[in-house]
């Protein structure tokens, strides 16, 4: 299912931007996290996953207020895969409990930061009472424009691209587009992502070096950042310091600055 946010500006946050010694003109509009290791994390405390899967929503609230506080126009969240459908029953039927909870509990606190909630994936997929919360929460948020909080639930870019390929080719069939028409615009507005910007930053936890099926066309000049800190451990600190990180990074976006020979 495709939901398209309004445009927005973003909403800065000066006092907290200066604390921290970042550059409001150099922040990233749009941030992606692949929250990874809650499995890993409990697994070292001798616990069951499900722990771990709980710890990391707590995670997900402290991201997701440190981004506002910030501003971050977008935050996009890797939370459920579709090939996370393959794993043990009673590890999915617990995750869908507990994005049923945060759906519940973050919506009046989504209300009052002005957070506008999206979900990217194949919604249809999810058990009726999760899709219908999260349909709740994305009305009750729609006018919000302070952030948007982007869910990738039951999501794979693959399928994502796939489905903007059906979608442009129901399009040419029924005369709306023809094949000389399409173009890397046209891809992308066919996207999940509609007219959301690009990600600017891609951060993945717990140390692995792979995409894992995650946005691929809308990475592709995405500043890449992995820490081996499991997703439950992961703090407002250190994202703040992966930021500070990205604005020293120099974008040139494939081109090479040239610069004027001196007379002398």
């Amino acid at each position: 299912m495709i939901f398209l946010p309004k445009k927005k500006k973003r909403s800065l946050k000066s006092d907290a931007l200066t604390t921290f010694g970042l550059d409001p003109d150099r922040l990233p509009v749009h941030v992606a996290i692949i929250m990874d290791g809650n499995g890993r994390w409990a697994k070292k405390r001798f616990m069951n996953r499900i722990n771990g899967h709980e710890k990391g929503s707590k995670t997900v609230r402290t991201v997701v207020s440190a981004a506002r506080e910030l501003g971050i126009a977008y935050l996009t969240l890797y939370a459920f895969s579709t090939e996370n459908w393959a794993r043990p029953k009673a590890e999915v039927l617990a995750l869908m409990q507990l994005l049923k909870k945060f759906l519940v509990s973050e919506r009046q606190d989504l209300q009052e930061k002005g957070i506008c909630l999206q979900v990217l994936g194949q919604m249809e997929k999810l058990p009726e009472e999760v899709r219908n919360q999260a349909l709740e929460t994305i009305h009750a948020t729609r006018n919000n424009h302070e952030m948007t909080l982007n869910l990738a639930l039951s999501y794979g870019s693959r399928q994502e691209i796939t489905d903007a390929v059906r979608a442009m080719t129901k399009k040419i069939t029924a005369g709306e587009l023809t094949a000389e028409d399409i173009c890397e615009k046209t891809v992308a507005a066919h996207l999940y992502t509609g007219n959301m910007p690009d990600p600017d930053l891609i951060i993945r936890t717990s140390g692995e070096f792979r995409l894992s099926n995650f946005l691929l066309w809308q990475s592709a000049y995405a500043e890449i950042f992995v820490t081996h800190t499991l997703w439950p451990d992961f703090t407002r600190d250190e994202f703040i310091e992966i930021l500070t990180s990205f604005q020293k990074r120099d974008r040139r976006f494939g081109r090479v600055e040239c610069s004027m020979p001196s007379d002398g």
